[in-house]
This record gives C-alpha cells, sequence and structure tokens, in this order.
C-alpha cells in the first residue's frame, strides 16, 4: 500500500511496511466508536496506538518509507496543484507522477473525491479511511525527517508563501482589481477640478484690470486662459490671428472689444505673470484629462457593470464612499440609493419629516432624464440594479459589461413606461389608458360610414308642452300682481319706472314661446299681447291716481300742522294776557 502526501516542496509517496498494523488500528477505532470501553487488549508491540510510532524517527522509519518525490519547479506550479486538489481533482504533475510510481498497488489519500477522480481517469484503486487519516497525522509530525533533503527552515518560507498565495486565489485577487487607485483618483480629480476654478477665476480678475469686456466675450475658461496668453496686450488683438480657438463671429467681436476697452493699462512684467498663471491653468486642465482618462480605463476594468449603469465620475464616487468594492457589494439597494445624502437622512429622522430619496445616484443621466415626480422611483429601482452589479463585479469571474446594459436597457423601458402613464395621466383619462368608445351596431368596423342612412332633423319635437294661452295669462297677471306690491309700498320716481319698464319688456319677450306649434298659438299669443298692453296703461293710471291722492293727503297734513301751531302759538300769547287780568281783579278786591 502507497500514501500519497502533499508537501508546500512537491508531492510525496510513501510505502506502508506494517499494514496489519493499520487493521488493528481500524479494530480499535471502531470500538471506540461503539464505546465498548471493557474490552482488554493485551500490552504488545502489535496492539499498540500508531501515534506512538511516530514518537521518534527511528519508530516512524519502520513504520513507512519514502518511495517517490515530485518537487514543485517553482510557486505558480505549488499553487495550481494546492487549488487542483482542494477543488478533489488532479493536476498534470500529479498524474505524470502516479503514472510512474504506482503499479498495481493500493493508493492511501486524504480525500475521498481526489481518491475518484485518480481512480477514474488513471485506474489506481484508492482508499480513504481512519486509519490512512491516522497515518497522514503520524507522517505530518516526522516529515522533516522522514524526507531527506528538506529541512525545518526551508519548509516553513514555502508553506508560508503557498498560503498567501493560495488565499489570494480563493479571493480572486487580482492586481488590476484593485479598488484603491479608483479611490485615490477619484479624490485627486475632485480636488484638481476646485483648484482649476480657482486660478482661472484669478485670472479672470487679474486681467480683467487690463481688458474687462473679454470675461462677458468668452465663457469657457481654458478658451479664456489661452486667448490671454496668445494676446497679452490688448492691443495685439488686431495683428493676431485667433482661428484656432474661437469662431469668427467672437474673433470679430473680440477686436472690435479690444479696439474701444476701458481697461487700464498693464506692464509687461504683470502680463508675464498673468501668462504664466495662464501656463498653469492649461497644465492642470491637460493633466485633468489624462486623470480622467485614466479612471475612466480603471473603472472599465474593475467595475465595468457599474460604469455602464450610472457611468465612471458617480460609479467612483460610490466605490469612494463605501470604502472598497468588497465594502460597497455588502451594502443592500436602500443603502446605495442615499449613499452621500447622510446628513439629510439623519436630519430627516431627527425632524420626523420626509427621508431622502436619492444621494450620489441624483448625479446618475437616468435620474437626470427623469422628471421631478418620476425621480424617486428611478433613483430607487437604479440603486437596486446597482446592487446587483457591484456585486457580480465584486465577487463574480467574467469582466464583461453585459449585466449592466442589459439592466440599464430595462431602466430605461421603465423610465419611458412611467412616461407614458404621466402622459396618459394628464390628457384627461383616469389611469392613462385610452376611453372606450361606446358601441354601435350601425357604424361599420373598418370605415366610419353608417349602414342604415341618417335619422332626418324633426323640428316639431323641440315644441314646448303644456302652455297654453290662458297659462301664460296666468302667469303675467302673477307676475303683474308681485310687481304691484312693492310699487304700493314705495312710490319710484320717473326714471325707475322707465327702467322698470325696459325689463318688463326684455323678460316679456325672452319669456314668449316661439312660432312652433302653428297658427292656433300666434292667435293666443296675439291676444295676450294686447291684454298686456291694456294692463300696462291700466296700471299707469292707477300708479298716477294714487300719487295724486298721496300728494293731496301730504298737503293737508300740512296745513292741518301748520293751523295747530298758529293755535299753540295764540294760545300762548292769550295766557300771559289772562293772567295780568286776573292780579288786577285780585288787586282791586284788596
Amino acid at each position: 500500500m502507497l500514501l500519497l502526501f502533499e508537501t508546500p516542496g512537491g508531492f510525496a509517496l510513501f510505502k506502508v511496511l506494517d499494514e496489519g498494523k493499520l487493521s488493528k488500528v481500524e479494530v480499535i477505532i471502531l470500538l471506540n466508536s461503539l464505546s465498548v470501553c471493557c474490552l482488554a487488549f493485551e500490552k504488545s508491540e502489535d496492539n499498540r496506538d500508531l501515534g506512538k510510532e511516530f514518537s521518534s524517527p527511528d519508530s516512524a522509519r519502520k513504520v513507512v518509507k519514502l518511495k517517490a518525490f515530485s518537487k514543485f519547479e517553482n510557486t505558480a506550479e505549488a499553487l495550481e496543484a494546492a487549488t487542483k486538489i482542494i477543488e478533489s481533482s488532479t493536476s498534470k504533475g500529479l498524474r505524470k507522477f502516479l503514472r510512474a510510481n504506482c503499479d498495481g498497488e493500493t493508493l492511501g489519500v486524504a480525500d475521498s473525491k481526489l481518491g475518484n477522480a485518480i481512480k477514474d481517469k488513471l485506474k489506481i484503486e484508492c482508499v480513504h479511511n481512519n486509519s490512512v487519516m491516522e497515518l497522514m497525522r503520524g507522517v505530518r509530525s516526522q516529515l522533516t525527517e522522514l524526507i531527506s533533503g528538506l529541512a525545518t527552515q526551508d519548509l516553513a518560507p514555502m508553506s508560508l508563501g503557498l498560503s498567501h498565495s493560495l488565499s489570494r486565489y480563493k479571493l480572486k485577487f487580482s492586481p488590476d482589481k484593485v479598488d484603491t487607485m479608483i479611490i485615490q483618483a477619484i479624490g485627486l480629480l475632485d480636488d484638481l477640478d476646485k483648484e482649476l476654478n480657482t486660478y482661472a477665476m484669478r485670472v479672470r480678475e487679474w486681467y480683467g484690470w487690463h481688458f474687462p469686456e473679454l470675461a462677458k466675450i468668452i465663457q469657457d475658461n481654458i478658451i479664456y486662459a489661452k486667448v490671454v496668453k496668445l494676446m497679452g496686450c490688448r492691443d495685439n488683438a488686431a495683428k493676431l490671428d485667433f482661428s484656432e480657438n474661437l469662431p469668427e463671429e467672437v474673433e470679430a467681436e473680440l477686436k472690435e472689444a479690444a479696439m474701444i476697452s476701458m481697461g487700464s493699462d498693464v506692464s509687461d512684467v504683470d502680463l508675464m505673470n498673468i501668462k504664466e498663471l495662464c501656463d498653469q491653468v492649461l497644465s492642470l486642465a491637460e493633466y485633468r484629462a489624462q486623470l480622467y482618462d485614466y479612471l475612466k480605463s480603471r473603472m472599465n476594468t474593475i467595475a465595468p457593470n457599474l460604469t455602464a449603469l450610472v457611468g465612471e465620475l458617480v460609479g467612483a464616487r460610490l466605490i469612494a464612499h463605501g470604502g472598497s468594492l468588497l465594502n460597497l457589494a455588502k451594502q443592500p439597494g436602500s443603502t446605495i440609493q442615499i449613499l452621500g445624502a447622510e446628513k439629510a437622512l439623519f436630519r430627516a429622522l431627527k425632524t420626523k419629516h420626509a427621508t431622502p430619496k436619492y444621494g450620489l445616484l441624483y448625479h446618475a443621466s437616468l435620474v437626470g432624464q427623469a422628471p421631478p415626480k418620476m425621480k424617486g422611483k428611478i433613483s430607487r429601482s437604479l440603486a437596486a440594479k446597482s446592487a446587483l452589479a457591484i456585486r457580480y463585479d465584486a465577487l463574480g469571474d467574467s469582466q464583461d459589461d453585459s449585466m449592466g446594459l442589459e439592466n440599464r436597457l430595462k431602466l430605461e423601458a421603465r423610465l419611458r413606461n412611467l412616461e407614458g402613464k404621466e402622459l396618459g395621466r394628464s390628457a384627461g383619462s383616469a389611469k392613462g389608458k385610452p376611453k372606450i368608445e361606446a358601441y354601435d351596431k350601425d357604424r361599420k368596423k373598418g370605415a366610419g360610414g353608417l349602414i342604415t342612412p341618417a335619422k332626418t332633423y324633426n323640428p316639431s319635437s323641440d315644441a314646448v308642452l303644456g302652455q297654453t294661452p290662458d297659462s301664460t295669462t296666468r302667469k303675467f297677471e302673477v307676475e303683474s300682481l308681485v310687481t304691484e306690491e312693492p310699487a304700493k309700498e314705495a312710490p319710484a320716481s320717473g326714471e325707475e319706472k322707465k327702467e322698470k319698464k325696459k325689463k318688463k319688456r326684455t323678460e316679456e319677450e325672452t319669456t314668449v314661446p316661439g312660432d312652433r306649434n302653428g297658427t292656433a298659438e300666434q292667435d293666443g299669443d296675439g291676444e295676450t299681447k294686447k291684454e298686456k298692453k291694456k294692463k300696462k296703461k291700466h296700471q299707469a293710471e292707477n300708479d298716477g291716481v294714487q300719487n295724486t291722492a298721496e300728494n293731496a293727503e301730504e298737503g293737508g297734513k300740512k296745513k292741518k300742522k301748520r293751523k295747530h301751531s298758529e293755535a299753540e302759538q295764540d294760545e300762548e300769547s292769550e295766557m300771559p294776557s289772562k293772567k295780568k287780568e286776573k292780579r288786577k281783579k285780585k288787586k282791586n278786591e284788596d
């Protein structure tokens, strides 16, 4: 029986010298598993525990003996062999080694799946049981003594290097997957943007003393710096050609403004310093473009699916905010949705207001395309798809962006669907669905014509029923009574009467029915009109009589009041004369 043992330096094949001890070990282990503790074994060298056989190198050499050893040429070969054994498969070097040294013998292995793979491919009978595992344990304890030329100080660095390589492989480690470069690049890109804006504004303010009109003519900061560097003093504008940086219309406007500029003169030293600042702005802009290209390439390598969904800048900011791509993969979609809006979230929770709907995802193109009412829904869907894309990029094997492109198409379709529903609601229907027309049996399916002829219009159907001349006279009598009562209560002036008459005429014209029911109704209408005129005359006469009577009564009352007042005055004048006469009588009597 042979024993296959894997070491960091290579594969070792040991020959078992005494197979009887292995069978005794199997019996002892079986009895211990059945909890048979009352059995007694003779104390002899044959039935001792197998662990004691490997207590010393000499005793170990009596149990096993090294038959062959296959050394690994480099770390890559050792890593390949180790990964194949972990995956329960055989490498190319192991197959060659076993074919050369295993001829008709059984092979003890540490993994039953590996033994099945060797048996299927090499037709070698393999054994995996408890006795083999005990034998492996003993060989490991005396490995450096059983394999000549393999010292402990050599074995330790080999095992350490192989373990590191194996752990990197398990984590799918690759130099191209380092997201630290992305975090540093996006941070530097933001800093460069701030510095560029600061320097560009300084150029505008500094050169604005000499040529203030140029700031309104050229809006772009980079083109402004190029023009200032090329032009220098504004007097040189008429002689220079700006066609490389400016269109013809802007160039003509610049030259005209330079001729009539109200700026102050600047010395040559000042212009030299301004040009040096322009050089700094242009160099920073060039380095910023290079850094953006580098960031774009790294994002397409490390997170292609996330880049396809949200873009390079937003994806890089998400990774930088999360700390790493692996940390971001552990976050749910709800966290990714509000990543970057932590202050607003905790402020909303503290004040019990609505929580934010989006954070860094607000700058994604899909959220920017959505209408304001739909931004929350699209950001939630985009966060869910981004979470899947991040996990696929961090833990998946493939390096393509097919998943991200597929999810982007789904999100664009959902956005169009939401916009269609919104348009349907604004068009008038309740749920964005077209109105269902009523079924008409006479209408053809294809054309808009009718099978049966169109119905003719019958004017007699418009007649007003239940309205005879008697009813009209009753109505006018009631109206006249109603109008007479307020006239009796308060007499109106001449102008008010005229206005009332006009109103009555208009009401009568509107209330009088049309000529629809023939000559009989026309005769009745004529009679009612005559009666109305007679009643109006009587009303006018009655009103005049009432007014004269009331005026006469008021005049009589005024006359009575005058007579009464005159009588009172006479009585008052008579009273003192009577008193005087009474006093005279009393004096005479005395």
